[in-house]
């Protein structure tokens, strides 16, 4: 089914003309649960990977040797869907709640050393064919694989994920990998993805506020708070659009576009090696929409069965509950990207 994002609630460019000079688009993925294949574009799905290549492993020295095993935390997604699906009001029975106390008891790995390499996690696969805004890859790539270690505590500050971007030539696989490499333990739930299938759409996209010339970010502030004033003014009145959650930048998984600065300062994304500024490759987000960006809610999505979970199709979760943007240097796709949880 295809998912389908509702007209904006007012007419941006109408309101500013000059966001014309800004406007730009992102591909929304809309992934939702499903049994993707190894040709099909997906989060959490089996990824394209050649049975004569070497999986990606972390081996940085970190904690590792205590965590949840990636099939009870399965399970116990697949346990609480079908509960509170069953009766809404009271949810699991005490024999299901028994069962979920013991799928989420931690396991220890002591076998695993400080730098023994751990394998992975595929979090997604994107191929070119299926995604407007997905740049071409290096030397005629036309799929992306990414992965991150399903650990923090990662680089000097000893809280950071690590994540690894592979791009390769899909026509040149013979043979895929039926049986992936998966680590016995994982640091937190929400480094494991549920299989989904994606929908991708190209909407339209302006930049954050904070980014926009002076004089135009302050009218939009000036026009933000006149229409909250006038909204408090009656009681009945709903709440008024605002430019950073309805008019600009759209939630969820997402290829290309804008970046969201809104939980710090924006800050330069130049690349390490060549000093060129980067380009935002792909969002990962924790939600599709929330409390506050429920009018990007696809057409398709039944509204009046919208709960919490319905908005987190593929589980994940990055940081607390936020957004990772992912940046690419369009000079050379090669040079080692660039992130930032928000």
């Amino acid at each position: 089914m295809t998912r389908t994002t509702p007209p904006r609630p007012l007419d941006a460019e109408a309101l500013f003309p000059e966001l014309a000079a800004y406007r730009g688009t992102t591909t929304r993925l809309h992934p939702r649960p499903g049994s993707p294949d190894v040709s099909d574009s997906s989060v959490g799905g089996p990824l394209l990977w050649p049975t004569d290549e070497p999986w990606p492993v972390c081996t940085e020295p970190h904690g590792r040797g205590l965590g949840r095993r990636p099939a009870d935390i399965h399970l116990e997604r697949q346990v609480l869907a079908s509960a509170w699906a069953r009766n809404p009001d009271s949810g699991p029975t005490d024999a299901e709640r028994q069962l979920l106390a013991e799928l989420r008891r931690e396991h220890r790995s002591a076998e695993l050393a400080e730098n023994a390499p751990l394998p992975m996690i595929g979090v997604a696969q994107l191929y070119r064919r299926d995604i407007a805004d997905l740049p071409a890859g290096p030397d005629g790539c036309d799929l992306l694989q990414v992965f991150w270690c399903p650990f923090d505590r990662h680089r000097p500050t000893g809280y950071s994920m690590s994540l690894q971007l592979i791009w390769r030539r899909s026509w040149e696989v013979a043979e895929a990998l039926t049986a992936p490499p998966q680590p016995q333990i994982v640091g937190s739930d929400g480094y494991v993805a549920e299989p989904c299938v994606l929908h991708p759409e190209q909407v339209g996209t302006y930049p954050f506020a904070g980014l926009l010339p002076d004089d135009l970010r302050d009218r939009i502030y000036a026009w933000e708070e006149a229409e909250e004033a006038r909204a408090e003014e009656d009681d009945d009145a709903p709440m008024p659009p605002c430019y950073q959650y309805d008019l600009s930048i759209p939630p969820g998984w997402r290829v290309g576009g804008f970046a969201s600065w809104h939980l710090t300062d924006p800050a330069p994304m130049d690349c390490r090696t060549c000093a060129t500024p980067m380009e935002l490759l792909l969002t990962i987000d924790s939600s599709e929409w929330d409390g506050g960006s429920r009018s990007w809610m696809p057409q398709e999505e039944n509204r009046e069965a919208h709960t919490f979970l319905t908005a987190r199709p593929t589980e994940v979760t990055v940081g607390r509950a936020g957004e990772l943007n992912i940046f690419l240097c369009p000079t050379d796709p090669r040079h080692p990207n660039r992130w930032s949880i928000q």
